[in-house]
């Protein structure tokens, strides 16, 4: 921490961010383009996502050992407490996914307006940090345009981080950081500004033309709409910046949640559909139901049940639906894990993703009563609505937009790379967790494909805008498999499961 007037350089706000399109920045991480000047809450994510609770406990009894380390010995000693924490025996692959699925959320809700302000004015942007480059590196280049980042190597074997850093470069804090420097913009050349926020910045700070502090005073955040991409997917099963007291506050109470969530998922699975809502109330978790409830369909000749097209947040949207209709609903689904279909209350029918086959499949279901469907075919967390499949919409006129929301204070019920069948129980892990459901008027028959000649897309677009309305959440045309692509590298396609075995 630099003592206040005792600074060599100018603080940031008075840089003039003017006429600096051919200028190059080169600029620190932790404390300097990122408003917290503690690593830990990354790590923190790193370890629980590659290793679970287990590792993130291992990381919280050495932190005060790297936080002793960092003040007493050097700062390079606490990164490396930290780094063995986090990754130790992880594989690189795991590292690397969760650098570019699980960080970027956090990391974009830290960034510093002022090193911001200067940053993204310049033409050539560089980040130097002592944060292992793997962990940085999808962020910085993503979403802040960065051009170069050099960071701290890990160590790897086999595929595997060893939990040390590379000997030849070490963890890049104060001299080591001018040497990378100095490979970057080769002999002769000088960058136009350096941004950093402690001592051990210095020695960079001087190679560059012009150098500016960012001082520790709170600020307030970047707003997402300024970055260049906003975060709109990400994974990760933690919902707060895991803090020292935050990661603590998880680890002490998983064991607790997880027996809690078993008695949710059991009562889910038992109580019959009617009772269910008072049993959910009973153990803690909020119901809220909106707008009026269609009834009971009347199935007669020519006749068919509802079609609920829901907005999609967790695996357990359609049976909150069921909750606050008090009555079962069937529900079709294009991935569902077995474990899941076994514990579900619900009716659960797989799709194949060959179109005439799932629609002779939904047609089935509703001649029987009434079927939830998911257009998006994959959940959002942010307020966002993923493109709606017209499918649907081409198969009945009956049509019910519901509004599903959920509220989480501590684990996110929803993955696209984890295990999916830990889903629900994720989701009733956390303390209080919050669920609205809010029912639509039914579609009029002049906005449906058979009353009003409307197009599916045409209808389908309509029921997304409606949905979206109601829950203040943006439109958008990502599908399944934009999601997937940016979080887990693939097109989201689960192979059915071979009967033969």
């Amino acid at each position: 921490m630099v003592v206040a007037g005792d600074e060599p350089f100018p603080a940031v706000y008075k840089c003039d961010a003017s006429r600096r399109g051919d200028h190059t920045v080169v600029s620190g991480l932790d404390g300097t383009l990122l408003r917290s000047r503690s690593a830990f809450p990354y790590y923190a994510l790193v370890a629980f996502d590659t290793g679970g609770v287990l590792r993130l406990a291992l990381l919280l009894l050495l932190a005060p050992l790297a936080a002793a380390l960092y003040y007493v010995v050097s700062e390079a000693a606490g990164v490396q407490v930290l780094v063995f924490a986090a990754t130790a025996g992880a594989r690189v692959a795991d590292i690397e996914s969760a650098a570019r699925a699980v960080l970027p959320r956090f990391y974009a809700a830290d960034v510093h307006p002022e090193a911001w302000r200067v940053f993204a004015a310049c033409g050539r942007r560089w980040v130097v940090t002592a944060t292992p480059r793997v962990m940085a590196e999808p962020f910085l280049r993503d979403h802040l345009g960065a051009d170069a980042i050099v960071g701290t190597e890990l160590a790897t074997w086999r595929g595997r981080a060893t939990g040390l850093v590379d000997v030849r470069r070490g963890v890049l804090v104060g001299e080591r950081k001018v040497e990378a420097l100095r490979e970057m913009i080769g002999e002769g050349k000088v960058p136009n500004v350096g941004l950093g926020d402690r001592r051990s910045d210095y020695a960079f700070m001087r190679l560059c033309k012009e150098a500016y502090l960012v001082p520790g005073t709170a600020v307030d955040v970047v707003g997402a709409d300024k970055l260049p991409k906003p975060v709109v997917f990400h994974d990760g099963r933690l919902v707060q910046r895991p803090t020292p007291l935050a990661a603590l506050i998880a680890v002490a109470w998983f064991p607790v949640g997880f027996l809690l969530s078993v008695v949710r998922v059991a009562a889910g699975s038992l109580v019959p559909m009617p009772w269910q809502y008072h049993v959910y109330r009973a153990l803690g978790v909020r119901i809220t139901v909106r707008g009026a409830p269609p009834p009971r369909p009347v199935l007669t000749s020519g006749r068919t049940g509802a079609l609920y097209a829901c907005s999609h947040r967790t695996l357990v949207d359609p049976v909150f639906l069921s909750v606050a209709l008090r009555r079962p609903v069937s529900v079709v689904t294009y991935s569902l894990s077995r474990l899941s279909e076994i514990l579900s209350p619900i009716r659960t029918v797989r799709l194949t993703r060959d179109r005439a086959t799932d629609a002779a499949a939904i047609k089935r279901l509703l001649a029987g009563g009434d079927v939830a469907v998911c257009p998006e075919g994959t959940t959002c967390r942010e307020p966002f609505l993923l493109r709606f499949s017209a499918l649907f919409a081409e198969l009945t006129d009956d049509i019910v937009p519901v509004a599903t929301e959920c509220r989480t204070s501590m684990f996110h019920g929803n993955t696209a790379r984890g295990w999916k069948a830990m889903d629900p129980f994720f989701f009733f892990m956390n303390p209080s967790p919050q669920y609205t459901v809010t029912f639509l008027d039914k579609l009029p028959a002049e906005h449906t494909c058979g009353g009003g000649g409307k197009s599916s897309h045409e209808v389908a677009n309509h029921v997304q805008r409606l949905i979206a309305s109601a829950l203040s959440y943006e439109c958008t045309g990502f599908t399944r498999k934009d999601k997937y692509r940016a979080l887990a590298g693939n097109d989201g396609v689960v192979a059915a499961p071979n009967k033969g075995t």
